[in-house]
Parts: C-alpha cells; structure tokens; sequence
C-alpha cells in the first residue's frame, strides 16, 4: 500500500502543473475535524469542515479545530466549500473558518446549508450559500462537481465527484447503504456505477465502521425497539442523541405518539435543529406531542418525554448535567434514560461516568449494549466491498476513521483487486498528489490541533494541557521567599503552600530549612540571578515530595530579590 508511515515526510516538493493536489487537515488518523483541501490550477476547493469534540486529557476544551495555517496565505485562491452533511464534525469549524475570509461560497444540501446558516447566525456572519441536491453539476473554478445522494444517519448527505484533467475523485463523505431507509433517499448505486464507467482515479472512501463486517442494520428497525420500551417503562423516559439525528428524533416522536406521551426538545442546539428539519419537511410532528420543555411539569410524569444531548458524556450538555445534579431535569427512581447513539472513540469513559451517575440515582439506563436502540450511519465491510466492486476504482484512498479503520478499509479495497501501489494511506496533513490517475505522498505540511477554550482560539497549547493535568492530577506547590541581593542573604520565607497535594501544609515543616540552605548555599556560590535561585527551590522541592510523598506536583517557586 502506498504509505509513508516508515519514513519521515518533509515539505512537499513544488506541485506539479498537470497534478492534484490532496491535503487533509482533519478526518485522518481520528473520528471527526472532517476537512480537505484540494488544489488545481492554482485554486483551492474544500470538502467539509468539521470538529473533533475533546477528550478526557484535554481538560478545559472546548472544541478542536482543523489547522487552518496551510490556507493562511491561500484564503484567496479558495473557490468554494462543499458541505456533504449536517453532522458537527463535517460542519462545526466553518465559523472559524469564515472569520478568516467571510465570502468564501458554501455549497449543499437543503437541510445541511440551513443548519450551517443557522449556525453562523449564532456567530453573527451572513454567509454566501448556495443549495445543491443529488444529481445537480456545478463548477468551482477548475472544479467540476457533481452530486450523488448518500444514506446516513442525517437526511439529506451528499457524496461529491470532483472532475479535473488530473483525474476524477468520487468522495462519499459518511455514507450507508441501508436499503430501506425511513425518509426512502438511498444511496444511489446507479450514479456510482455510471460513474465507475466515466473512471475513478481516486475513490475516498468513509472508514468509520470498516472493521465491522456484513452491513449495517436498518434504521427501521429501531423504531419497535423504542415502542417497546417505552410501554415497559414506569416514568419519564430520556433519550440522549445527536443534535442533528433526525431519524432518532422521528422515531422517538412516533414511539411517544403511540404511547400517549409528550415530547420536549432539552438542549439550545436540539431545539434549534428539529425546528429548522420540522420546517423543511424532514420531520414530521405529530400534532400535540411536541411541548416546550417549561411545560413539562404540567403533566404527569409517565407521560413525559425527554429529548436530549448528551450520548457521549459531553460535560456541558443535558444528559451530563442531569447525572451531576446541576440540571433543572431532577433523574431519580423509576425513571429511563436511553443513550441512542454509538459510542465514539475516546468517549468511553466520559460516557461510563454518566451511565454510573444516572444509574446512582437511581434510573434505569439503556445502551446500545442492551438493546437495539441505534445502528451506525457509515457503511460496514461487506457494504464498501459492494461499493468497490460497482465502482471499480484505479485508486483509493480510505478517509474519515482512525488508523485501525483506514487500514481495515485499504485492506477491502485490495481485496477487490485495487491494485495495493493504488491504495493511499494518509494522516492529517500528509500530501497526496493525483498525477495522470495515480495518486502517492509526496510530504508533509504542519497539521496541529486548534483548540477552542472558551473565547480563546488556538492560544491553548498542548504544553498548557499537560500543566492541567499535572494541576487535576497532582496539585501544585507555591514556595514565596525574598533575598538580599547585597548581603546575599534570606530575608523572607521560605513559605510553603499547596493545593492537592497533601492535607495540610504541615506536611513542608521538614524541607523548609533544606530550602533555605540550598539557597543560602547558592547565593554564597554567587548565584544572584531570579531565575537560578527558582530553579534552585524547584529541584529542592521537587525532589523531596517525588520521595516523600510520591507525587510529581507543579512547583512554582516566586523569589523577589530586593
């Protein structure tokens, strides 16, 4: 397989003319920051824009952006953005994006270029859109696209089919081919074998559930599921989703209906998009099930229903907050909290956590473990062996998926007779020319991760979020002294105080002196320097309660000479 995995990758070499050229700034190597560029004649278009949600050891973040310093000097060579769905991680970055060039022209689908629209009216900028649908051609500069209709787990997705006279690239985007789907739009085989006929150079494919074999169950298979356990359970029931997951909001809608309940939308961004898939015709509300969540107490609680965010233990969202009791939703006996949604990887323990938190309190909680309550919207083995098969590619490059599931993906397509030199592997910021219909890595371009904390954009660097988990895990130490910089003598302190460390500060009554002859010792030696002397009170310190305590606190030390 054509990867560079054992060789390091240095800036690529000056892009050939008669080349495409592929840069991933998201989506590889990791489940989210879907984002890719390609280059053209000189122009730039871009294929999705999307967020990764954090982690447990990135405490305080918010989000994770893209890196978008390989478009800095470039932002007016970009021609358009093309949006294949709806989904956070395909669409959650393009505010930040806009914020460094506003006008850059967004193309999609119905329902995706109403929730992004919504989404930049939130962050006060008026974009410039424009609606395709399956079937629709259109030109980006050099570009010439066409649009395939695609099943996932949001109405409305689109795979795109980029036509250059380097060669041709089919993306899927997410995709499933689940044959009877509930809105009936599935994925259209027929284009994709018409065009598999026409050639395609490089067919990017969706890895997300490559390691999976046979196919992907049925959405509508899920709905009985539902019904049944709504009629078995005692009082309120809350279901955790998606924001953006239509099909589940539908399917929990007529589930209530059936049993005579109420539903209220919890969370500001689930409120925002069934308003605006309700509007549009992607949902249909059966009359006088949907109530505001303010009026949820005017019923019976075996009546109501709660739909929220929440499924993969978000700290901020509904279903997290109802588990640490900071909600205005009070979780106790009786009541049935539903997490319709698969867990993404790296969200485990978060989602653990509040399965135990709702579980003490005494819910009863249902997972995808113990019933059928949702199926994957990507395309298992045996769907993308289909795909390989109608489309028949001279080259692939697997995208959208951790490292497991880009190969499990390349190794699908060379059991269907791809060629393995045609088969591209790539991460986050790897380069990948497509020159006369044979794409490889050329190099590397820096593709770091943007963190959003709070108001802040990519001032939070990994060296602060390693100080973070050193302060959550092991404390911190203050040591204040003053020093006489003519006498060379201590004429404050040492004080000590910590934090998370130990139970009292009585604890440093023992090294204080240690402290204070190892900076008398070093002020004698002619060591007059701020920073020396703090070194000095770190390492005294440091090692005492690496040996002492057996911690590995942060040691700030303050020296003020006078």
């Amino acid at each position: 397989m054509n990867n560079a995995l054992t060789q390091e990758l240095s800036l690529p070499p000056r892009m050939d003319k008669e080349a495409v050229r592929i840069v991933a700034l998201g989506g590889l190597g990791e489940v989210g920051r879907n984002m890719t560029v390609f280059e053209y004649h000189g122009k730039l278009l871009i294929v999705d824009c999307g967020v990764l949600f954090p982690e447990e050891d990135q405490p305080g973040v918010d989000l994770i952006l893209p890196d978008f310093s390989y478009l800095d000097d470039r932002l007016d060579d970009i021609v358009g953005l093309v949006l294949t769905h709806g989904h956070e991680d395909h669409i959650g970055a393009v505010p930040y994006l806009l914020r460094r060039k506003g006008d850059i022209p967004i193309l999609g689908s119905q329902l995706t270029i109403a929730l992004i629209e919504a989404k930049l009216k939130e962050h006060r900028i008026k974009p410039i859109t424009r609606v395709v649908k399956e079937d629709d051609v259109d030109q980006l500069g050099p570009f010439d696209l066409e649009f395939v209709a695609v099943n996932h787990s949001i109405p409305d997705a689109l795979a795109v089919f980029i036509r250059t006279g380097a060669g041709n690239i089919l993306h899927t985007g997410d995709f499933k081919m689940d044959q009877l789907p509930l809105d009936g739009r599935i994925t259209d085989l027929r284009a994709f074998a018409r065009l598999g006929e026409e050639g395609v150079d490089l067919f990017m494919t969706d890895s997300t559930n490559a390691e999976v074999p046979g196919f992907t169950a049925l959405e509508k298979d899920i709905g009985p599921v539902l019904e049944n356990l709504f009629g078995t359970a005692e009082r309120r029931i809350i279901v955790a989703s998606f924001s953006s997951h239509v099909h589940r909001v539908q399917q929990v809608l007529n589930a209530a209906t059936a049993h005579g309940r109420k539903v209220a939308l919890v969370g500001r961004s689930m409120v925002r998009n069934m308003k605006i898939a309700e509007d549009l015709g992607y949902l249909n509300v059966p009359a006088g099930t949907l109530i505001d969540i303010k009026k949820v107490d005017d019923y019976p609680e075996d009546q109501i229903v709660l739909m929220c965010t929440g499924s993969q233990g978000e700290p901020m969202a509904a279903l997290s907050r109802m588990a640490n009791r900071s909600h205005r939703v009070d979780v106790g006996d009786g009541d049935t909290v539903i997490l319709a949604s698969s867990l993404i990887p790296g969200n485990e323990n978060s989602v653990f956590k509040v399965i135990n938190g709702l579980m003490k309190l005494g819910a009863r909680v249902i997972s995808k473990a113990d019933a059928k309550i949702h199926v994957s919207g990507h395309a298992s083995g045996g769907e993308l062996l289909y795909c390989y098969n109608i489309v028949k590619p001279r080259g692939v490059m697997p995208v959208h998926g951790e490292w497991r599931h880009l190969l499990a993906n390349a190794r699908h397509a060379e059991a269907t007779g791809v060629d393995p030199n045609n088969i591209v592997l790539a991460d986050d910021g790897w380069v990948v020319d497509l020159k006369d219909g044979h794409a490889e890595v050329v190099g590397a371009v820096d593709c770091n991760y943007v963190f959003v904390d709070g108001s802040s954009v990519g001032e939070i660097t990994e060296a602060d979020l390693k100080d973070r988990l050193v302060l959550s895990g092991e404390g911190f130490v203050t040591i204040f002294m003053a020093v006489n910089s003519q006498t060379k003598s201590l004429i404050a302190g040492p004080e000590i105080h910590a934090r998370g460390v130990a139970e009292s500060d009585d604890v440093f009554d023992t090294i204080v002196p240690k402290v204070q002859k190892a900076v008398e010792d070093a002020l004698r030696d002619g060591t007059t320097d701020q920073y020396q002397l703090q070194q000095v009170v770190r390492r005294t310190v440091g090692r005492w309660v690496s040996s002492k305590l057996r911690r590995k606190p942060m040691i700030v030390p303050m020296v003020v000479i006078v």
